[in-house]
């Protein structure tokens, strides 16, 4: 039988690099395994030509990290690699009986961060904390991506509904499934991923392929068959031959109500297309462009004035071509009640447990945030909020509409010079004094 790569949910602890095992033996061997211990996740800088970040993927990061664990086999494969040949046995047995039961605070799913911000904090036994990492970055990045690219488009669209064409693209089957909620969550009208339609209980959007209109004898048969199998969805996709001729023979389809435009000059298409339907009685037909778009592509459209209604977005959005990698990183801050701190040359950290305030200004908007000790206390509103508690959930985690809700709110009040598509001045975001104080006093004594 062909190997099988899909985890088993119940067993996700070697979902991991291999150093985060070694690391928690080295901490058991050394006593040092229980100690408290803080880490903070964040992002180090902006990817090129973004000014924001929008947060996602929580609601499965943290399903996820309740869930960490390994199976008997997992422990035993663990026990055969050479590096654990001087392990003491009860050390596996310790790893059979993993759980994780510590607290985690993050900012709320859906809002706007920036460069050097703490999103989510893990307080907890230092080996768990450890294993944390390479789950939660990779569990946080990957949508966090889509998201902040897919509400830079929902911004550039203005009013047109934007949807997730993005499944066949992605790196790998999982992919569709995250790019399609990370994108709804952003503001896209939906999806063309049928399953994650299904499980997100959001609206699944198609049209039709090429290969149906090959497979008929010409492209009007091809249409007219199309819409008396699906006569109350016709989008009639009109550039596999000639797509004014396409159009035409669209217009002569009474069930149509729309028609997809995926190849060529978009923009002049979309106006010879617009006098076609027009000046056949068809006014009440819908333009939807697609094709390798991006937010510059689609604000170019616009720009000219193309009367395109909506637009699908695939490629650029499920792999973020532009900005395919995020600088998130998860580090060390405190152990055993004493602050820890990185100084490597462009990756200093601060030191200690942090909370993130963010000031409004008198109509609402971002003005500005402070990154402090968590002891702290600053003008604005805290962002990061307790999520687990001793390894339990605190609460209910809001419902996708609600992410939703919060994100599109969350763009209305980022300020206008921060809303463009290439990256224009840094956001304001500062440290505290007792913050800057603590990292030299921590860098003198450790450095």
């Amino acid at each position: 039988m062909p190997a099988d790569l899909w985890p088993d949910p119940t067993a996700l602890g070697l979902v991991t690099d291999l150093y985060q095992i070694t690391m928690m033996a080295g901490y058991a061997a050394n006593a040092m395994a229980d100690k408290p211990a803080v880490f903070e996740l964040f992002v180090r800088r902006l990817p090129k030509n973004r000014s924001y970040l929008v947060f996602a993927g929580l609601e499965q990061a943290l399903r996820d990290l309740l869930r960490l664990g390994f199976s008997d086999e997992q422990v035993s494969y663990i026990r055969g690699l050479p590096a654990f040949r001087h392990v003491p046995d009860a050390w596996f047995k310790q790893l059979r009986d993993f759980q994780f039961t510590g607290d985690v605070w993050a900012m709320p799913e859906g809002t706007i961060f920036f460069g050097g911000e703490t999103l989510l904090r893990v307080e907890a036994p230092l080996a768990q904390a450890q294993l944390a990492e390479t789950f939660l970055l990779s569990s946080l990045a990957y949508p966090t991506l889509v998201a902040s690219k897919a509400l830079r488009c929902v911004q550039t669209a203005g009013s047109r509904p934007l949807f997730d064409f993005g499944a066949r693209r992605g790196h790998g089957p999982q992919a569709g499934f995250l790019c399609a909620r990370a994108s709804y969550l952003a503001g896209f009208a939906g999806t063309s991923h049928v399953e994650a339609a299904r499980r997100l209980e959001i609206p699944a959007i198609g049209t039709m392929a090429h290969s149906w209109i090959q497979a008929f004898p010409n492209e009007l048969e091809a249409f007219e068959a199309y819409a008396r199998v699906f006569p109350d969805s016709t989008t009639l996709l009109v550039d596999t031959y000639d797509t004014l001729q396409g159009v035409r023979h669209a217009a002569t389809i009474p069930q149509a109500h729309a028609i997809r435009l995926d190849s060529g000059d978009l923009g002049p298409l979309a106006q010879a297309s617009r006098t076609i339907l027009d000046e056949a009685g068809r006014s009440e037909m819908t333009i939807v462009a697609s094709g390798d778009l991006d937010e510059w592509k689609i604000r170019d459209l616009i720009a000219t004035g193309a009367p395109i209604d909506a637009f699908g977005v695939g490629t650029e959005l499920i792999t973020s071509r532009d900005a395919p990698a995020l600088s998130m990183v998860y580090k060390l801050v405190a152990v055993d009640g004493q602050g820890r701190i990185k100084l490597a040359p462009g990756k200093k950290t601060y030191p200690g447990a942090k909370q993130v305030w963010r000031r409004l200004d008198s109509v609402g908007r971002f003005a500005g945030d402070q990154v402090t000790a968590a002891y702290e206390t600053a003008d604005g509103i805290p962002l990061l909020q307790q999520v687990i508690a001793q390894g339990h959930l605190v609460g209910d985690l809001p419902d996708l509409q609600s992410i939703r809700t919060y994100t599109l709110a969350q763009g209305r009040a980022l300020p206008e010079n921060f809303k463009g598509l290439d990256a224009g001045p840094a956001y304001p975001v500062s440290y505290s004094q007792a913050l800057e104080e603590e990292a030299i006093r921590v860098g003198l004594t450790t450095g």
